[in-house]
């Protein structure tokens, strides 16, 4: 038999919650099983409410679903908020010398333990957690040698006796459990092959590791924050030099500094801090210097929600910077993708000499998921591009340039026009080339074209070099494909993060008899309108699903296509869509109820 678990853990910022949670994690995916899970915090240190869901299943975890199976209440805020939610079947732990439960609904098997009564003489409040641990594993049939090896490795660096201390109490917690609670139907299963849990940030830094990345600087700014943790880490053991910078603006420019000497430079910021990147993004793309910059999308405006999800950078991306310029932009769909994705980039980048902008989101960048440690290969193909004066075997890098002057200064020109759009380039020191890069407007050797007068047929042949790249880009990216039956009575187009929900909801309409099927955008920028409205073009109805208010794909879709969409539905309370958020929609607009459905956030009962 299968298992699908899903379990919260509930309480104020300051009572440990991360720490049961890894150690939840690490026993799943130890186990083979599959693993999803997503944090619901504040923007404060200490107080408000977190609840941190992990979801676990022998089958592929899409989200974190719609319902707890299991609740944790650390404290008396977490029972009144959520123990109303719980259904027939479900688990509620809690220490009833701080917290008592309210009114629930039947079948709600509530578990309460004594943390005096259990461990009188170890004090501190995160002693509840250790117990209530260890009851979860005792209610889903894990040994107790399990934790016990687990908190023997957490605790080895405090000695014996601290070990000897939290093992005691959740030794005491799980035969409480043994005596007290009735155990889970289904235990927890063990796989054959043990699996790895990552974060997004960390896919994403990972692989700027891959993709040969040497220098990487930020600001710290949530949801993006996690990146700089990781390459802080590990950049020295890696080669990469790594730079916490004193504002964004800073942080670009360092970035686009480094690229232009030839490093693979990659930055990493939320909305606001991208806001201040958007004109050094622009001068990147006029001086044709490649950089990879990632934004973690949280919702705004301004400071808006620091620690909540949202899809809301769509047009500050598509239009960062003044005037028309080439760029890549892309929104990886799965925290794998976010370390697969990175290489990609960076090879289109440089290929192509222009600015790449990955669009995340704190969903996805903050959440975690297991994966096959197979899938995380480093041996990734590395494209440097046309690059001329260097000695190497990456991409293209050992051309000749334009020929060289008698005396033996190269007569390169940096901006040389092309067919494709793209120039050989030549890093700084690369002897005998010497080339001029600057912001404004230039001609083929980087001279500018408006010290005395504008010449305006050179402003006009350069600018449309320029744009020229962007034609040979498309047919290097895979163009999105439809996901489900192409008979499908609902056809749900989305972007980025919102895949595996919207695939999670797919398979709950069909089992009410409505087939639904998914177009999930990753390319942006450039983005392929043909391969889209083919399958738009064949579909029944067309709901397109974002989390944000506007609309922000389906207005871009509509500028670039002219669709546009039977329906919408839209998220933008800070949490994300749960796949009955989905099918709701779904029902209404079908029923004819509405076109733009805008869910409540609350669990499914």
């Amino acid at each position: 038999m299968g298992i699908d678990l899903a379990i919260g853990i509930g309480g104020a910022a300051g009572q440990g919650i991360a720490t049961p949670g890894d150690i939840l994690a690490r026993i799943f995916v130890r186990r083979g099983l599959n693993l999803k899970t997503y944090s619901a915090y504040q923007s404060i240190v200490r107080g408000g409410h977190i609840l941190l869901t992990l979801r676990t299943s022998d089958q592929p975890v899409l989200s974190t679903g719609d319902r707890l199976d299991m609740l944790v209440t650390l404290n008396q805020d977490t029972m009144d908020r959520h123990l109303h939610l719980m259904g027939q079947g479900s688990v509620v732990l809690y220490n009833a010398d701080k917290i008592q439960p309210g009114p629930s609904a039947a079948g709600v098997q509530l578990c309460p333990f004594s943390v005096k009564e259990l461990a009188p003489s170890v004090k501190g409040d995160l002693v509840q957690n250790t117990i209530a641990l260890a009851a979860i594993l005792q209610l889903i049939g894990v040994d107790f040698d399990v934790l016990e090896d687990i908190l023997t490795l957490q605790f080895q660096r405090k000695g014996q006796a601290a070990i000897d201390e939290n093992v005691g109490v959740a030794r005491a917690g799980y035969e409480h459990a043994v005596r007290t609670f009735q155990r889970f139907p289904t235990p927890l299963p063990q796989l054959d092959k043990p699996l790895a849990f990552v974060d997004g940030n960390s896919a994403l830094a990972m692989g700027g590791a891959a993709a040969g990345v040497r220098f990487y600087c930020a600001y710290p700014m949530s949801p993006s924050t996690g990146v700089l943790h990781w390459m802080a880490r590990h950049g020295q053991q890696l080669g990469i030099m790594v730079r916490q910078v004193e504002d964004e603006l800073g942080v670009i420019n360092m970035a686009i500094g480094a690229a232009h000497t030839g490093a693979r430079a990659m930055c990493a910021t939320s909305g606001g801090g991208f806001a201040l990147m958007t004109e050094a993004l622009g001068a990147a793309s006029m001086m044709e210097i490649p950089v990879v910059c990632i934004d973690v999308q949280r919702a705004g405006p301004a400071t808006g929600v620091p620690t909540k999800t949202e899809q809301g950078d769509l047009w500050q991306v598509l239009g960062a910077g003044q005037g028309d310029y080439p760029r890549l932009v892309v929104a990886p769909t799965t925290i794998l993708d976010c370390f697969k994705t990175v290489p990609e980039l960076f090879n289109l980048a440089e290929r192509f000499q222009c600015p790449g902008i990955i669009m995340s989101d704190l969903l996805i960048s903050e959440g975690r998921s297991s994966i096959d440690p197979a899938d995380l290969s480093f041996d990734v193909p590395i494209d440097r591009g046309e690059v001329v004066g260097v000695n190497g075997s990456n991409g293209h890098a050992n051309g000749n340039g334009n020929g060289h002057a008698a005396d033996g200064i190269s007569t390169y020109k940096r901006y040389a026009f092309t067919d494709s759009g793209v120039s050989p380039r030549a890093f700084p020191g690369a002897e005998g080339y010497v080339h001029v890069v600057a912001t404004d407007e230039h001609d083929d050797e980087g001279g500018l074209i408006s010290d005395e007068y504008t010449n305006p047929h050179k402003r006009q042949a350069m600018h449309e070099k320029r744009m020229r790249k962007m034609d040979g880009v498309l047919p290097r990216i895979e163009p999105p494909k439809l996901f489900g039956s192409p008979e499908a009575d609902v056809t749900l187009v989305g972007w980025g993060s919102t895949e595996g929900v919207i695939r999670e909801a797919i398979e709950q309409l069909a089992a009410q008899g409505v087939v639904a099927n998914n177009l999930q955008i990753k390319w942006l920028v450039p983005l392929h309108v043909d391969a889209i409205m083919e399958q738009l073009g064949k579909a029944r109805r067309v709901i397109i699903v974002e989390n944000n208010y506007s609309g922000q794909f389906a207005r871009y879709l509509r500028s670039e296509t002219s669709f546009v969409a039977d329906a919408h539905i839209r998220k933008y309370d800070g949490e994300p869509f749960m796949p009955h958020h989905i099918v709701d929609g779904v029902n209404k607009i079908l029923a004819k109820e509405t076109t733009r459905y805008v869910p409540r956030h609350e669990i499914l009962v």
